[in-house]
């Protein structure tokens, strides 16, 4: 989450070395560059700056790491099982943005699933379904300077980390499982969600991320705040 200041802090991640998709305007009115991965992406969200933001959700979230979002194949199919399992959630929302791909103008589509009251305290979460991949994940986007390749884990950090992980795992379909050192962990595809417990927290938190890179190194992400 880059709030309004997303234009002067984005040069920050193309100085460590990420290559960032350009600037691109939703039609809900936020902004976003991405940092592309092999299947996974970092997005810096935000709003222009000197404007009213426009989205609700994202209007009150502080600078950070931010959000977690899966992606589904079927957000109809998600929406109908997440409001058959007593969530509340959000019809689908339909999400565009007009691109310049291999020289073409594009429009990158997204439909999202939302909650309209979070399933766990703290954490923003939500579903998307990419209906245009190909202008996100191609060899171009995904290939940077200091040799970022994946995601490997995210860490979030709760009062009650068996609590946590426990309705994260429920939300997403998955089954989690208590690690060696104690976390514990929900394996996804592609990476790992790591829930650890803080005491002091009053709710849960994403506390970072981690990336493997393609000699590999696996290192923190560095959200610049």
């Amino acid at each position: 989450m880059m709030r309004d200041e997303l234009m002067n802090r984005a040069p920050l991640f193309e100085r460590d070395g990420y290559r960032l998709t350009d600037l691109a305007v939703h039609n809900l009115g936020s902004i976003n560059r991405l940092i592309p991965l092999d299947s996974t992406y970092i997005e810096l969200l935000g709003w222009p700056a000197g404007k009213p933001p426009q989205r609700k959700e994202i209007a009150e979230q502080p600078l950070g790491l931010d959000a977690l979002v899966f992606r589904t194949e079927d957000a109809q199919a998600t929406f109908e099982r997440l409001q058959r399992a007593g969530y509340k959630v959000n019809p689908v929302q339909r999400l565009e943005r007009p691109l310049l791909f291999q020289g073409k103008e594009c429009l990158a589509r997204f439909d999202t699933v939302r909650f309209s009251v979070q399933p766990v305290a703290g954490l923003r979460i939500y579903f998307c379904q990419h209906l245009t991949p190909e202008f996100i994940w191609n060899e171009a986007a995904i290939h940077h300077k200091n040799g970022a390749k994946s995601l490997d884990q995210i860490i979030v950090e709760a009062p009650a980390a068996q609590t946590v992980s426990t309705q994260l795992a429920a939300v997403i379909d998955g089954r989690p499982h208590i690690r060696e050192d104690g976390a514990n962990v929900i394996d996804l595809p592609n990476l790992q969600l790591v829930v650890k417990s803080t005491p002091n927290l009053s709710a849960a938190s994403i506390a970072r991320a981690s990336i493997l890179h393609e000699d590999g190194r696996i290192c923190v992400f560095d959200p610049h705040l």
